[in-house]
């Protein structure tokens, strides 16, 4: 787990359920916000949203190779984890980011 910007980043399913359970145990209202990365302003204020109306705020970044049809180009799809997890550091409450790699999300053959 790493904390940079102040928010951690969780890369596993079991430890990003580890971590909504904790909040919840704290009886904090957890949003979540999923999405494949390559944030923009529209990004942002969806996160925003959620916390205005959450404790504490879960992002996704994850790039989906179920979203690319055949034939398009997953590998060119923009990635800067990086740069998204600055442009998020700026939400009060967006305490957390899910960055899991394509394997931990479908273990069986690592695409679908």
């Amino acid at each position: 787990t790493e904390f940079p910007y102040g928010i951690e980043i969780i890369d596993g399913v079991e430890e990003l359920r580890a971590a909504r359970h904790r909040m919840e145990m704290e009886g904090k209202i957890v949003g979540f916000v999923p999405t494949m990365g390559a944030l923009h302003a529209g990004h942002i204020s969806l996160v925003q949203e959620a916390s205005k109306a959450c404790d504490e705020v879960i992002t996704s970044i994850f790039v989906n190779p179920t979203q690319f049809a055949e034939g398009e180009d997953l590998d060119q799809y923009p990635r800067d984890l990086d740069g998204d997890i600055k442009k998020l550091s700026s939400v009060p409450k967006l305490t957390t980011v899910f960055h899991p790699p394509i394997a931990e999300m479908y273990p069986e053959d690592g695409a679908q």
